[in-house]
């Protein structure tokens, strides 16, 4: 990492703290004062004044810029001296608990068998391939040395020719998810002439192997909007434009049917989506979409034999599943319908296999796998768990005529698991792998929890919990920290986290609050927290913690909270909203200029977001946002120590977000609590690449709340 070395003699002073107490002393090192510049902001009658804009630098090459953020992490450094044995210790105990040389579960496609494999103290996978399940392994890409020399690396989407004697494979290297796609001849091993850049990764071959479709980004948004088609041996120059979305609200995705009879490009935004498809076998032809797009209709596509089966919302708030004849399928009144529509059950994903169709459906907030032999909706049969709180999902099944499945499971006391089923005999299973926890780990020495904190307006909010059962007392007395995100439909998953063994082996107990703006309870939790219910999101934060204090689960004044991305824009307005409620919060790559952001069309992945935000270029949207913004509700009143950080080449919540947010607070604040601002000046949203390194974002943050909180 590219970071101002200072030397302030000053670190290993500061900072004494006893208990849950507040921070009564701090270092004498002055914090980073941003420059005051005023730029005026005026729609529908309001005007707003930003006086830290200036911090933008779309070139992220601007000196003053770079000299503030260099500044902030020197600062940042110095403040948490005091916490650095307990950073490094935290970095140990969280790498000493990995596999060294671990490796995914084979799973065949075509002639060979492909997986991972990590090897000791390397950061990256090398992928491998063998002729039967448990025979020598081939290396086709050792990725630790393609990220030789880079400080941040990426290995995107990796596509196998259908003949099996090409591997496709896209690397970003600066952290802006702009890829670079390379291929190799893995006869002979020889990277190919071939280079495909400023793409999104995704690449899908056409079977006779000559040509790979792929998108295009915009430079500016970020925006993949094209789609073209690549002859192997040609230069990029030469490429064919095949399609161009003109909506600029919408994403695009390639990928291909499981018969592989088909390539699909799949257009959607947050309400909307469309499929087309192209005949594999005829690559020259032309992507013809299944059923033109209409607003609000969502739906994906599977094919077997002749026939499409269609997941959708088509009057069905949490989708329904149906079928219908492929050359027919864009006259709905043919949809013939398979699983119907249940107000209780979200149908999540689905698997089409020859004889058999399996669902994932999530219901009360548990997902759930559901069986059905010859596709008959009277004949199906989920598979049993047990825990009260877990994450079960489809795994690697890359061949429809498969009579076995492959799932995930994890809870949070439970690591990943990977289990084979026999379709043919229902409840055979077998166990495939299940990730080694080191350091001493057992499952039995914690609990996991399951309840319901009712909101101010009376909504029960789902919340998972899990503690180590001999640190913890249900009196109250518990350090207690409290995660969500609340944001999209994303599920916060109550599955195992290997890097919170060391909060709750120090007695934290560990929260997971399911806001609305997750699909936790199905898609009208969704609908619930988005665009002009947003208020929703910060309201089930804040009573789930008022809650879980009442319920004796933490203590008042030992309440710590961490957010991420659309997270971090919770943490932004909770901390406007009730400050009082937590001694320190971490907020990452917080997405918190809202209005200005979304006012914006140039800044990547802004017009993707209008149906989950809203367009402020509407007032009633411009309004309800501006009520809600962290940046422009940051207030004259005490706030909690607060952590934000973020990465420099971040391509989703740009870097002057927070830089911005944390000017403004000190400007602000009216307390003595820490402000800090780290800035990744190597990587973007996702932090550091490598399977270790990426475990020193986790000590950061960590030590910071721990330390506050007297360990």
């Amino acid at each position: 990492m590219n970071r101002l070395l200072i030397s302030l003699g000053l670190a290993g002073t500061a900072l004494f703290m006893c208990g849950c107490e507040s921070m009564t002393q701090q270092t004498e090192i002055t914090a980073p004062v941003a420059a005051k510049v005023p730029h005026e902001m005026t729609l529908h009658g309001v005007t707003r004044v930003d006086n830290y804009y200036w911090l933008r630098d779309d070139s992220r090459s601007n000196p003053q810029v770079l000299a503030h953020l260099h500044r902030e992490n020197a600062y940042t450094e110095a403040q948490l001296g005091p916490f650095k044995p307990l950073q490094q210790q935290l970095f140990k105990e969280l790498t000493a608990r990995m596999t060294a040389d671990d490796s995914s579960v084979p799973y065949r496609w075509h002639r060979h068998w492909y997986s991972r494999q990590y090897r000791p103290h390397q950061e990256y996978p090398v992928l491998v391939r063998s002729s039967t399940q448990k025979g020598p392994a081939m290396v086709l890409l050792d990725v630790n040395q393609r990220a030789a020399g880079h400080e941040f690396y990426s290995l995107g989407d990796t596509s196998i020719s259908p003949d099996e004697s090409v591997l496709a494979f896209a690397e970003d290297t600066l952290s802006r998810r702009i890829y670079t796609v390379h291929f190799k001849d893995l006869n002979s091993g020889q990277l190919l002439p071939d280079t495909l850049t400023n793409v999104d990764g995704a690449m899908v071959w056409s079977n006779d192997g000559r040509y790979v479709f792929y998108i295009a980004k915009d430079p500016q948004t970020l925006l993949g909007d094209r789609v073209f088609r690549h002859k192997l041996g040609t230069p990029q120059t030469a490429d064919v434009l095949v399609y161009r979305e003109q909506d600029d609200s919408y994403y695009l995705d390639l990928g291909k049917t499981l018969d592989e009879t088909h390539i699909v490009l799949t257009h959607e935004n947050t309400t909307t989506s469309e499929v087309s498809l192209l005949d594999a076998n005829a690559p020259l032809g032309t992507f013809l979409p299944v059923l033109a797009r209409q607003e609000g209709m969502e739906y994906s596509v599977a094919k077997r034999g002749n026939e499409l089966y269609i997941l959708t919302n088509w009057q069905a708030q949490n989708f329904r599943l149906m079928k219908v004849d492929i050359a027919k399928a864009g006259n709905q009144a043919l949809w013939q319908q398979v699983i119907p529509h249940d107000a209780d059950v979200l149908l999540e994903d689905f698997l089409l296999l020859d004889d058999f169709l399996v669902l994932q459906t999530r219901e009360m907030g548990l997902s759930h796998i559901r069986i059905y032999p010859d596709s008959d909706p009277s004949r199906g049969y989920d598979l049993p768990f047990d825990d009260p709180a877990y994450v079960v999902g489809l795994d690697a099944n890359p061949s429809q005529h498969s009579r076995e499945l492959r799932v995930y499971y994890s809870s949070p006391s439970t690591p990943e698991t990977i289990y084979q089923y026999q379709l043919d005999f229902p409840g055979r299973r077998t166990l495939l792998k299940q990730d080694k926890v080191l350091g001493g780990f057992a499952a039995d020495n914690y609990r996991t929890e399951r309840l319901r904190i009712t909101a101010r307006d009376g909504t029960p909010v789902p919340v998972t919990l899990v503690y180590r059962k001999d640190k913890f007392s249900r009196n109250g007395s518990n350090p207690l920290y409290v995660y969500g995100y609340g944001a999209y439909g994303a599920v916060i998953e109550p599955e195992f986290r290997d890097d919170i063994i060391s909060l709750l082996d120090r007695g934290v107990v560990y929260a997971i609050a399911h806001v609305r703006g997750g699909e936790m309870l199905g898609r009208r939790w969704y609908e619930a927290g988005k665009l002009l219910h947003k208020q929703n999101s910060f309201n089930d934060f804040v009573d789930v913690t008022r809650g879980l204090l009442a319920e004796k689960y933490g203590a008042p004044g030992k309440v710590v909270a961490a957010g991420r991305s659309a997270g971090g824009l919770l943490m932004g307005a909770v901390l406007n909203q009730a400050p009082e409620l937590y001694l320190a919060v971490a907020a990452h790559v917080p997405f918190v200029d809202v209005v200005t952001t979304m006012l914006d069309e140039s800044i990547p992945l802004t017009t993707n977001e209008y149906d989950e935000w809203g367009d402020p270029r509407q007032k009633a949207y411009f309004d309800y946002m501006l009520g809600y913004s962290p940046y422009d509700n940051v207030k004259h009143q005490d706030y909690p120590h607060l952590l934000v950080t973020s990465g420099l080449h971040d391509s989703q919540v740009q870097y002057f977000e927070p830089a911005k947010w944390v000017a403004k607070l000190r400007d602000y604040k009216t307390d003595k609590h820490l402000l800090l601002l780290h800035t990744d000046m190597a990587a973007g949203h996702g932090g550091k690449s490598g399977r270790y390194s990426s475990y020193e974002d986790t000590a950061l943050e960590y030590a910071f709340l721990l330390g506050l909180l007297g360990y």
